[in-house]
């Protein structure tokens, strides 16, 4: 075993229960916040912050009852409780997960496994998920996809509501959405540098209502993540939107030749029409796939510069144990 695994497993061994704050943004969730903490202190989790929403059903109360500690959020909307959370949380990592049961605290584990090597970790729901409806379910396939689209990152599931997230990375981020749309938003930020990853984890059926309008949340998710494509990856997102020309030059030369060839009437104004859409499609289509190149090539020099800083900090982290450990021998 290599110096550089030992450091690595020793980063590992520090992302114990007692470092993580579990974040639990509440709005109405009597029927479930009670089960939801029992099942996290079964697995060991203490550290819990319920971030409610002025609820009006006692899960607060309820909440409180079971040891958590109750906070009320300031601002509207998840990313509200989260943008409160954060300055209550004190230690490495924290947890956010929703509190309506649907995500199983047995997996956390599996997120805390790969937190040293993250800024977020997200809990994919790839086991259960006959339990999110069909619509939803349909709908974050083409969320997932779009985002993988603007912002070249392999996620599967960037609306899940369980991620671990760096505390100190969670403190920079800036929420300016207001609803569901702000685990889109936290990815976006952090895919810059695709210090995201995730692990599958266990989806089970809500207890209580649904609070999330497949349609009309679904929609608002979607022109979030062109809004975020605008902010963080826009060479892409404006020549791949040119690039559709090349749509109705086709259909514009077709027209030409099929006239040129049935009727021998040649359009030269329409085909220089469409020769000229198509050589901008053309254009665009490169500039796309050269800013995804790019983008791609910082990703890898920023995990390569990361992995970089974090084995030099891991070395001293390991020669002060090291001679301390001498030390003490010593003495």
């Amino acid at each position: 075993m290599t110096t550089g695994d030992i450091l690595q497993q020793e980063i590992v061994s520090q992302v114990t229960k007692q470092v993580i704050t579990i974040v639990i943004p509440t709005l109405n969730e009597v029927q479930a916040i009670g089960k939801v903490i029992d099942e996290l202190h079964d697995v060991g989790y203490k550290n819990i912050l319920v971030v409610d929403g002025y609820s009006t059903d006692g899960t607060g109360e309820v909440a409180a009852q079971k040891g958590a500690r109750v906070i009320n959020q300031a601002g509207q909307g998840k990313s509200g409780a989260l943008a409160t959370a954060v300055q209550y949380v004190s230690t490495p990592y924290m947890l956010v997960m929703d509190g309506d049961y649907t995500y199983d605290p047995a997996y956390i584990d599996r997120l805390a496994t790969h937190a040293g090597a993250f800024d977020e970790v997200i809990g994919a729901r790839a086991i259960g998920r006959e339990n999110i409806p069909l619509l939803n379910r349909f709908g974050n396939r083409f969320i997932s996809y779009f985002f993988k689209l603007m912002f070249a990152i392999n996620l599967t599931d960037v609306c899940s509501g369980m991620y671990l997230i760096l505390t100190d990375a969670a403190k920079k981020l800036e929420f300016t959405t207001g609803g569901f749309d702000v685990e889109v938003e936290i990815v976006a930020q952090f895919a810059d540098g695709a210090r995201v990853s995730e692990v599958p984890v266990n989806y089970r059926p809500r207890l209580g209502k649904q609070k999330l309008s497949s349609v009309r949340h679904g929609f608002k998710i979607t022109t979030s993540i062109l809004r975020l494509a605008n902010v963080h990856n826009p060479v892409f997102l404006y020549s791949g939107f040119v690039a559709l020309a090349m749509l109705p030059a086709l259909g514009i030369l077709a027209y030409v030749i099929y006239e040129h060839i049935f009727f021998n009437v040649w359009h030269s104004g329409y085909a220089i029409v469409g020769l000229l859409l198509a050589t901008l499609s053309l254009q665009s289509l490169a500039v796309s796939t050269l800013s995804v190149m790019i983008k791609r090539s910082e990703q890898r020099t920023y995990r390569s510069m990361q992995q970089l800083i974090q084995t030099l900090s891991q070395r001293d982290v390991f020669e002060w144990n090291r001679l301390r450990d001498k030390r003490n021998h010593t003495k």
